[in-house]
């Protein structure tokens, strides 16, 4: 179901602004997902979103993101894709996404994007133009492999897609990374799966990699997650049942060994484990400038 809404207001101030990309203030235009990712933390009951599949349309979303941007007295970056994919399916014909970014340029706003979809290269002339400021695109790869992802993310472009986008973006000079989350104990947490994804982000020139090994679980998303695994990874809900109970975090048995390997897979590879943001841009810019 995809149902337009009025919203009151556009962009949330993040509680901090240094995690999570340097976000300032966070921005979703859609509610809701049809990517059907088994594992989303936004089914969880905090978000109050009855039905996560059904799609919420901010029809007035850019009318306020002008208003608001008028208003801010601080520059910070503006982040979207933490509650609801900026290019769901529906972005193709409604283009708010594009619209709000077109704003965030005239305003001269940096901007960060986390997506699964490949919808975002479309947008690569607004990204440019934003980059002059700052821009960075975070896009999620979980598995390197088509098939597994078919099952954990079935709506979502295939990773091989994905990537394709991110060596589209990087080679264009957006700063371009993948969010490597969550790696799904018992089912992804391999150290093979570690070095296939940093091999991939080294070969299309993936800048850098944001690790979550492990999942986090709640209420309504871990209902969803276990009739998920019962579909597609028969025995696998025991075994969570088993190790984790009813615990928020969920990491594997072998975590440490996997970072361990992560962290050596990008040295190897040359990919970057640091964050980048637009207050590491500044500050580099500022520290050149003192240098000379």
């Amino acid at each position: 179901m995809i149902k337009e809404i009025q919203a009151k207001t556009i962009l949330s101030t993040c509680k901090n602004p240094s995690g999570w990309f340097g976000t300032l203030y966070s921005m979703n235009i859609y509610r809701g997902c049809t990517f059907k990712c088994i594992y989303c933390d936004s089914r969880s009951e905090c978000y109050r979103i009855e039905n996560f599949d059904d799609i919420y349309v901010k029809v007035n979303a850019v009318e306020l993101l002008k208003r608001e941007l008028r208003r801010k007295r601080k520059k910070g970056t503006i982040g979207t894709g933490a509650m609801s994919d900026p290019y769901n399916p529906v972005e193709k014909e409604y283009r708010l996404t594009r619209k709000a970014l077109e704003t965030i340029a005239e305003a001269r706003y940096p901007v960060h994007i986390t997506t699964k979809s490949t919808l975002v290269t479309r947008d690569v002339d607004v990204l440019m133009e934003i980059g002059k400021i700052y821009a960075s695109v975070a896009i999620t790869i979980t598995t390197t492999d088509d098939s597994l992802a078919a099952k954990i993310e079935p709506n979502a472009p295939p990773p091989s897609e994905r990537l394709k986008a991110i060596g589209i973006l990087s080679a264009l000079g957006i700063t371009t990374g993948i969010t490597m989350m969550p790696i799904l104990p018992f089912i992804e947490d391999s150290e093979e799966n570690i070095k296939a994804i940093v091999k991939a982000a080294k070969e299309f020139g993936a800048s850098y990699i944001y690790p979550c090994i492990g999942v986090t679980l709640r209420d309504r998303q871990r209902d969803y997650f276990y009739s998920e695994l019962d579909k597609n990874f028969p025995g696998i809900r025991s075994k969570y049942e088993k190790r984790f109970g009813i615990r928020y975090s969920c990491f594997p048995s072998n975590s440490k060994k996997l970072m361990e390997c992560f962290r050596e897979a990008c040295k190897n590879n040359g990919v970057s484990t640091d964050i980048p943001t637009y207050g590491s841009k500044i500050s580099g810019y500022q520290l050149s400038l003192f240098d000379i």
